[in-house]
């Protein structure tokens, strides 16, 4: 299995997700299920079969969450020396040419991409446009709406 960028904040935000689905999620369900059972004919008893399909997509979700976690590289953005160029884990201030509308991304894993906080991910358009690129360079973005241009104004590892 190939790894699998994240930075140390997204890594940690699986293991919180991994601990309550497994001391919180898991137990609740599996009390809904007894609960259910305890009402008599399975065959007919719509709490019973929520609580298995439920049960089945915590359970799904730990085994993703945990071949993840295995496949995981964590990657410090603030020990990266990339010499000004923009990898995982920068964090890049962009000024769209055609208005000039200044935007700051950080570039991170799938898992932890959030386009509101200025989380982007490695492997989006934007994000394949800015990897290699320097403080400077210009980086074209085919969107919805046409073709973009950013200048690249700064590249920081925070």
């Amino acid at each position: 299995m190939a790894t699998i960028p994240i930075t140390k904040r997204g890594a940690e935000k699986l293991k919180a997700e991994l601990h309550r689905l497994k001391t919180v999620d898991r137990p609740a369900v599996i009390n809904a299920i007894a609960e259910a059972r305890a009402q008599g004919d399975l065959s007919e008893n719509a709490e019973y079969d929520a609580a298995k399909d439920r049960q089945g997509f915590i359970e799904g979700r730990i085994q993703e969450v945990e071949g993840k976690l295995s496949a995981a590289q964590v990657i410090d953005p603030s020990s990266v020396d990339a010499g000004g160029k923009v990898v995982f884990g920068a964090t890049v201030e962009l000024e769209e040419e055609e208005s000039g509308e200044k935007v700051r991304y950080q570039i991170v894993g799938e898992d932890e991409a959030d386009l509101k906080l200025g989380l982007i991910n490695v492997s989006s358009p934007i994000g394949r446009a800015l990897i290699g690129k320097e403080e400077g360079d210009v980086a074209e973005v085919q969107t919805p709406g046409g073709l973009k241009r950013y200048e690249i104004i700064g590249v920081q590892y925070l």
